[in-house]
């Protein structure tokens, strides 16, 4: 059996992120032109009134969370052709990917593109487009709620 692998185009500055390769339909991310990037966010922002994401050229439906003190405010949700995806952080660099509520895999990306992933079951083409694409344009992972907080606090008593 011959890997599949998903090619990632990634341009943070400009806001686009495609996700395509050989047997995979075609992920397009794009934020609305004009609007500043946000530096912490690869595709630069994760504001949903901000972004259209496309799967094979229909449109889907993405809902980022805020991305504040607890992990789960890193989430993102998508649904694309009838399945609900989520992304999550679970620990300080892997995200881990569910659809329609089924943790599926864990994936890696620290903001630069690239994706390194971890699948519990075999991905459908669709699991493993969609899943590079949302771990590609907002990162992976987070620091527990813990930690951020006493970051927090240092830089306001310091």
């Amino acid at each position: 059996m011959t890997a599949v692998h998903a090619h990632v185009a990634l341009d943070g500055a400009a806001g686009t992120l495609r996700v395509s390769g050989a047997g995979l339909p075609v992920v397009e991310l794009v934020r609305a032109a004009g609007t500043p990037a946000d530096a912490h966010v690869p595709v630069g922002t994760r504001k949903a009134a901000l972004l259209t994401l496309t799967v094979d050229g229909a449109p889907a439906a993405i809902r980022p969370a805020r991305g504040r003190l607890l992990r789960r405010s890193y989430r993102v949700d998508v649904r694309a052709g009838g399945v609900r995806y989520r992304l999550v952080p679970c620990s300080y660099e892997e995200s881990r990917l569910s659809r329609d509520g089924r943790r599926i895999g864990t994936l890696a990306s620290s903001g630069d593109g690239r994706v390194t992933d971890t699948w519990e079951i075999r991905p459908a083409p669709l699991d493993l487009a969609v899943g590079t694409a949302l771990a590609a344009a907002f990162g992976t992972g987070a620091a527990p709620w813990w930690e951020t907080l006493g970051d927090v606090l240092g830089e306001l008593l310091g």
